[in-house]
């Protein structure tokens, strides 16, 4: 039996009639009276009654009718599905985000990528550190991270998309928050936020390597693993937090964000994925971040 035998079952059933059926089918009418034969032969049930002008269904026709029209759409459903598979329009996805991208970026993110990829689940993971990220690329936790490079592992690609400056937030009675640029050193004799040096932060790199590049030795109040902690603790007047730029859409009150020059410096953003990944939904779902970012 095949996929052949079901379709000219159909079209008989259907037009209740040999000759009828095999001038839908574009066929001679003998080769299918002995195909539905074989057919029953094989099935060993009677599926038609037959008369000189016409046929009919029997019980056990009328039942393998329906199963027949059934496994035809199925087959029709997984071929479309297949299809979509091949071209990346469905799956699911997990996308992890650092601090900065998660207020940044993440309601821009899931509204473009759900226009463009309707067909695609996403679910995303925001206030993740770096090395979290990595750990989490590897066991397949997520499927995608923004992030900031560096990034060690060989085992993942690694795409820049843009810089970000850096900026300085500042509580708001600080004395430098009348200031319209902070310099470097300006922030001497300030205490510091930063992101967790024991989870190995990009940031607290580059904001301790700023300062000491000054001739500033840093002296860390607090040390935290998410942004948003991060930005409470300035705005409750603990400390200043040297950040990307794109920190400082999450406002608030309290909390006053300025450019940070003399160097004027820039982390980089980068979208990241296994190496091994090649799923076209995966590959289309990077592209889509792309041209949004």
């Amino acid at each position: 039996m095949d996929i052949r035998h079901l379709r000219y079952f159909i079209a008989v059933a259907e037009e209740q009639h040999f000759t009828r059926a095999a001038e839908r089918l574009h066929m001679a009418q003998p080769p299918l009276s002995q195909t539905i034969r074989q057919l029953e032969t094989e099935l060993g049930v009677e599926l038609l009654h037959r008369s000189t002008r016409s046929v009919t269904l029997t019980p056990a026709g009328q039942a393998y009718l329906e199963r027949a029209r059934a496994i035809l759409h199925g087959l029709g459903d997984a071929t479309e599905h297949v299809r979509r598979v091949a071209a990346g329009a469905v799956g699911r996805l997990v996308i992890g985000c650092v601090g900065s991208a998660t207020y940044s970026l993440l309601p821009q993110l899931s509204r473009g990528l759900a226009e463009a990829l309707p067909g695609i689940d996403f679910a995303f993971r925001g206030e993740m550190l770096v090395p979290d990220q990595v750990t989490a690329l590897r066991n397949g936790d997520i499927d995608i991270a923004l992030l900031r490079p560096p990034v060690a592992d060989l085992g993942l690609t690694v795409q820049p998309i843009r810089q970000d400056r850096l900026v300085v937030a500042l509580p708001a009675g600080h004395r430098l928050a009348p200031v319209e640029r902070v310099r470097v050193k300006q922030l001497a004799g300030s205490d510091l936020i930063v992101h967790s040096a024991d989870r190995r932060s990009v940031m607290y790199d580059v904001a301790l390597g700023l300062l000491r590049n000054a001739g500033i030795e840093p002296h860390i109040r607090h040390e935290v693993g998410e942004t948003s902690t991060l930005v409470t603790l300035v705005a409750g007047g603990l400390g200043v937090a040297i950040v990307p730029d794109p920190v400082s859409a999450l406002r608030l009150e309290g909390v006053a964000y300025r450019p940070l020059v003399q160097p004027a410096t820039t982390v980089q953003l980068a979208v990241a994925h296994r190496a091994d990944r090649h799923e076209p939904h995966l590959a289309r779902a990077v592209g889509v971040i792309h041209d949004l970012v």
